[in-house]
């Protein structure tokens, strides 16, 4: 009972200072509609595929945007996969690996419907264990990949929120 007293007593707080969120600052300088190139990479076409969708359902989750056609697109972004490490995180008493960390980094490119153009770099981690002795499977590396990505999307968001505070403060 404590626990929903307090949930409501914070949305009441929260809703009457005017809270807004950073996805609606980032909507609002991005748009409704949203084109995506992911540039592939040669050398790993796997890794390109993963970060596509994982960029798509991004953005339609935390911004409820369209993904869309390059020419009916309020802004068109593009991805490109600079680089995917997996780093040894902890270690058992025998010596084996049993936690990684991923880190993904992104470039994206960002054109907005005001002809705004600009860059940002991200950098997205996951960690995650495996069985002593193992290697990392193939389902596992997918998966940190996605959650890596999703997390350097998390940072773009941040970036392009604060451009849609100042927009609203009029900076």
């Amino acid at each position: 009972m404590k626990k929903a007293i307090l949930f409501f007593v914070s949305l009441f707080l929260l809703a009457g200072c005017g809270y807004k969120s950073s996805s609606h600052f980032a909507k609002s300088v991005l748009g409704e509609r949203i084109y995506i190139y992911v540039a592939m990479s040669r050398e790993d076409p796997q890794n390109t595929v993963l970060i596509k969708d994982a960029v798509s359902n991004a953005f339609v989750d935390k911004f409820g945007s369209q993904i869309v056609a390059k020419e009916f697109a309020d802004t068109l972004l593009s991805v490109t996969l600079q680089s995917i490490t997996f780093k040894p995180l902890v270690y058992d008493k025998n010596g084996y690996v049993v936690s990684y960390k991923t880190v993904a980094n992104l470039k994206i490119d960002y054109e907005l419907l005001s002809g705004e153009k600009g860059t940002v770099i991200t950098n997205g981690d996951y960690d995650f264990p495996i069985a002593a002795d193992s290697i990392i499977s193939d389902t596992k590396r997918f998966e940190a990949i996605k959650y890596a990505s999703e997390d350097a999307i998390d940072e773009f968001t941040a970036v392009v929120a604060l451009k849609g505070l100042r927009y609203s403060s009029g900076k």
